[in-house]
């Protein structure tokens, strides 16, 4: 082999490297993206509000896999004396309380797992006002979460 045939299989193999390299990283972005967070529409009952949220599911080696939750948990009626708060379960097991502070917007990020699977499938959530413990509390309708499995 001449040495420019040589130069010209090394510049060939570096091309090829670079392409490869190229192609796992876009590869990796479009994983990444497709486990990012995603917007919730506002979620409110008389007197609570979730703002600003949003979700995602975890990858099954971290955080267990979990349903994550995250936004602003908004006391929206300051005269009634009521504490807010946030449940979340996932896959049927009973409800998660994440609770609020009387008269004041605060944020909340909730991560809610199965403790007996490598990752969550389904998640639901709803935001209430906790009335206490004679009266009922009043809650928004419950949104459910299905994650998508390729």
């Amino acid at each position: 082999m001449t040495d420019q045939s040589t130069r010209q299989g090394l510049s060939m193999r570096k091309l090829a490297t670079a392409v490869v390299a190229a192609g796992l990283f876009f590869g990796g972005m479009g994983v990444a993206v497709a486990e990012s967070w995603k917007s919730v529409p506002r979620t409110a009952a008389t007197g609570v509000a979730l703002e600003s949220g949003a979700y995602k599911w975890e990858d099954p080696g971290k955080n267990h896999g979990a349903f994550h939750l995250r936004g602003r948990l908004a006391d929206r009626d300051i005269t009634d004396g009521n504490n807010v708060l946030l449940e979340v379960r996932v896959a049927g097991y009973s409800w998660n309380t994440f609770k609020g502070v009387q008269n004041r917007t605060v944020p909340v990020d909730a991560l809610v797992y199965d403790g007996a699977a490598r990752y969550t499938t389904t998640a639901q959530f709803r935001v209430c006002r906790d009335r206490g413990a004679i009266r009922p509390n009043n809650c928004s309708a419950t949104k459910g979460y299905k994650r998508a499995i390729p």
